[in-house]
């Protein structure tokens, strides 16, 4: 009884650490880490060992931010710093969330398509109504539930990578000793994953999770009013975040992985979409392989949606003092609510458009990395401010840990420009 006491109350510290690293390995995440593997094998492994520690050290970061202030980033934005800023910000998240979206729900709609056959596109619109009506009708406390067991939706990828034939000892070889190049696709992929594992619209829900995690419960405050509480949800905060970007990085490591081993060493090497990598292992890694991959493709995706739409709802909200949150009615947060509706509807609309999905992607890559630097700046601002963190302004570790990251990000960004025209 003991034991499995300890197993659920361990259980239930993970929450918006879990989800929101889960919810990095979206549809078209995948295609990047596919792309990565299939075009240069294993050799880009590496960079999935150094993402996670400075994935963690952001995302308790604004983790933090949210359950010491009781904001979301986009409030603290507008506390203290100025209106351009914040509405530079949240807008070009806006539009990035919203391509991001339609980008998802195609992917989605194309695995379906690949398992049972069938028109992509009405599925598409079917995956984004259901993300929208599950979001708008089931209380967040319910609804947190769901997302939960949906994170195990990516252990399909770790399942494939053991469903072949996988050289294991060249695998952890490359891993630790990778063979470098100062190629321009090799070094814009390197900025691509970059960008795919540290993206805006994961600073902005965790943080606006630990906000709605502590509404929820009876007697929580925000932690400069109840410093007594401090030491028991930090302690949360850093295991729920070290877990869910573990998982995270576990599972797009193993994506490349099963991509590089399937595809890169069959010379497959040109792979743009989630669902052409799932499509082109079929032949190749068998049936099983080719259905466990197309499978997480959906279940990441039901994951990913209402977090990209959550996300640039949470920031519009926080920018213009709207109410928001998952537990109240839509009547009571009509325009948070609003906002999810319309960035879902657009992003299916965008599937039944000419746009292409890739180029479209692209730039919201190219967005994503442009704004991430500036919101890591300031969120490293405000972790250290008296003003919004009180007496819990973040520690020296913690402080060169966050800059390391933004200056990473920072570098992958002019590294990326640099790149455009080669």
């Amino acid at each position: 009884m003991a034991d499995s006491a300890s197993r659920q109350s361990w259980i239930k510290k993970l929450g918006p650490g879990l989800i929101t690293g889960a919810a990095d390995d979206d549809p078209s995440g995948i295609a990047t880490y596919s792309q990565s593997g299939a075009q240069f094998g294993f050799n880009l492994l590496w960079t999935l060992c150094l993402t996670y520690p400075l994935m963690v050290g952001i995302q308790i970061i604004s983790a933090r931010i949210g359950r010491v202030s009781g904001h979301g980033l986009a409030t603290n934005i507008r506390l203290h710093y100025p209106a351009w800023l914040l509405y530079g910000i949240v807008g070009l998240l806006l539009v990035a969330n919203t391509i991001n979206i339609a980008a998802d729900v195609a992917a989605m709609g194309e695995a379906l398509t690949l398992l049972t056959g069938g028109p992509a596109h009405l599925y598409a619109l079917g995956f984004g109504a259901l993300s929208l009506l599950l979001q708008v009708f089931i209380p967040y406390n319910r609804y947190v539930r769901l997302l939960k067991w949906l994170t195990l939706a990516l252990l399909a990828y770790v399942g494939t990578a053991f469903a072949m034939h996988t050289p294991w000892t060249e695998v952890f070889t490359k891993t630790v000793w990778p063979q470098l190049s100062w190629k321009p696709a090799y070094i814009t992929t390197v900025v691509a994953v970059f960008g795919t594992t540290i993206s805006p619209y994961l600073f902005f829900w965790q943080a606006s999770q630990e906000v709605e995690d502590m509404q929820a419960q009876a007697g929580a405050k925000a932690l400069k009013d109840a410093p007594e509480q401090a030491h028991a949800n930090f302690s949360r905060i850093k295991a729920d975040t070290v877990i869910g970007m573990g998982f995270s990085n576990i599972v797009a490591y193993f994506i490349m992985l099963t991509t590089a081993v399937s595809l890169g060493m069959h010379g497959i090497t040109d792979i743009q979409t989630s669902a052409q990598a799932a499509s082109a292992l079929r032949p190749i890694a068998g049936e099983f392989a080719f259905v466990l991959f197309s499978a997480g493709i959906i279940g990441t995706g039901l994951l990913a949606v209402p977090v990209l739409a959550g996300s640039a709802a949470y920031a519009m909200a926080g920018a213009f003092h709207w109410q928001n949150s998952l537990e109240m009615k839509p009547l009571l947060a009509k325009k948070f609510y609003g906002i999810i509706a319309v960035s879902t509807t657009i992003g299916v609309l965008l599937c039944f458009t000419p746009i292409d999905p890739i180029k479209a992607l692209y730039w919201s890559a190219v967005i994503n990395g442009v704004i991430s630097v500036p919101i890591m700046a300031v969120m490293m601002l405000m972790a250290a401010n008296a003003g919004i963190m009180g007496r819990f302004v973040i520690g020296r570790k913690l402080k060169l840990l966050g800059w390391i990251c933004t200056g990473a990000m920072t570098l992958a960004v002019l590294t990326m420009f640099m790149t455009f025209g080669s």
